[in-house]
């Protein structure tokens, strides 16, 4: 059977650098073959995080830097693992989300000029995905359900989290109908905790050492979990900046500073992965009994521990999307050269029970040199 190869390009709401994966795809199965990560130097993702505060020319300036940065990216992988352009049938650039914001009247943009990448590769490049869903009446969010039902839904029922800068879950497996939802925070306010608290020399928790060193605030987490988002039914989605610097300073005053730390992460920590925890317990399909995590957080030693103690109790085994040969920074990267591969071939590339469409549609808009 013939396989393509497609470059698959994600930066995500963490807004930390570039991941690009290449894909080995045929009808029924994706394969990861390369991957690399290359990070943004500091001031360019505290631009990428200000991104909605920009005015017009600033964006569209930030758009373009962000493309001939992609397309250099692009030249560097394929120089690193000896890719010919030639031999790539098609390229999916999620873009830089700024903003997302979903509903009846909703809007969502993403940066990353993708000419620039076409230009430099002479390939087909997918870009813009989330528009075509959001025309339908879908919420744009999440898309990698369809990556977690191509590769996982011939198995037995299983639950897809993704912890990047918002925490998304999928359900798939034999027997379900992929659905998948975002559960709120992922590393975005331990992220932006760690940066407000170093005063930018940090950009994370590495290790969730912090975490490890301090006392978790239950009472805290209990409270926080009381928001209405949490109970409503899928489908929902967020923006980052849902979960921010102003939800920080609104619900721990004060408590932005050195002496504050450990505690402070070990309990952002715990309500991250108290909120995966609940979505599971609330929707899985009955006979879910595993968790796959992918993403920054599945680093995060502290965050995956929590996880467990909250889920084993139940029968619920977790574990990294590592232990499955896909490195953890790499599923978000390969779920697009897989949508920008459906798209070249005129097939439908997203969930609609996941993002709420009112039917399957060919996302994204399609660049030639």
């Amino acid at each position: 059977m013939k396989k393509d190869l497609a470059l698959g390009l994600m930066s995500g709401t963490s807004a930390d650098g570039l991941s690009i994966a290449l894909c080995s795809l045929t009808a029924g199965k994706l394969e990861v073959l390369r991957f690399s990560n290359y990070p943004y130097p500091p001031a360019l993702q505290a631009r990428l995080l200000a991104a909605s505060t920009l005015c017009a020319p600033e964006l569209s300036a930030l758009n373009f830097r962000l493309g001939r940065l992609w397309a250099g990216q692009v030249r560097a992988f394929c120089k690193k693992h000896k890719v010919p352009y030639k031999s790539l049938c098609v390229i999916g650039s999620h873009g830089q989300t700024v903003w997302h914001a979903p509903g009846r009247d909703g809007h969502t943009l993403q940066l990353g000029e993708a000419a620039f990448i076409a230009e430099e590769t002479g390939r087909p490049v997918v870009c813009d995905f989330r528009p075509a869903d959001m025309a339908a009446g879908g919420e744009g969010a999440p898309l990698i359900p369809f990556m977690d039902e191509f590769v996982f839904g011939g198995g037995a029922p299983v639950a897809l989290q993704n912890i990047g800068g918002v925490g998304n879950i999928a359900f798939a497996g034999k027997g379900v109908k992929t659905f998948g939802f975002d559960t709120g925070p992922g590393n975005s306010l331990m992220d932006t905790a760690v940066e407000r608290i170093s005063g930018g020399r940090r950009a994370y928790d590495k290790d969730g050492a912090l975490a490890a060193a301090g006392e978790p605030d239950l009472k805290k987490v209990y409270a926080l979990l009381e928001a209405p988002f949490f109970s409503r039914r899928p489908p929902k989605s967020l923006d980052r900046g849902a979960y921010a610097l102003a939800f920080l300073q609104k619900h721990f005053p004060g408590q932005l500073n050195k002496k504050c730390a450990p505690d402070l992460l070990a309990t952002l920590n715990l309500f991250t992965a108290a909120s995966i925890s609940l979505a599971f317990k609330s929707f899985a399909p009955r006979g879910t009994r595993e968790l796959v995590v992918s993403g920054g957080g599945a680093l995060n030693p502290v965050l995956m521990d929590n996880l467990a103690a909250l889920l084993l109790p139940g029968g619920v085994r977790v574990r990294s999307i590592s232990e499955l040969g896909i490195h953890p920074l790499a599923k978000e990267p390969a779920c697009f050269a897989l949508l920008a591969w459906q798209a070249l071939g005129g097939r439908p590339n997203h969930c609609p029970s996941a993002t709420g469409a009112r039917g399957p549609r060919v996302l994204g808009k399609v660049l030639n040199r």
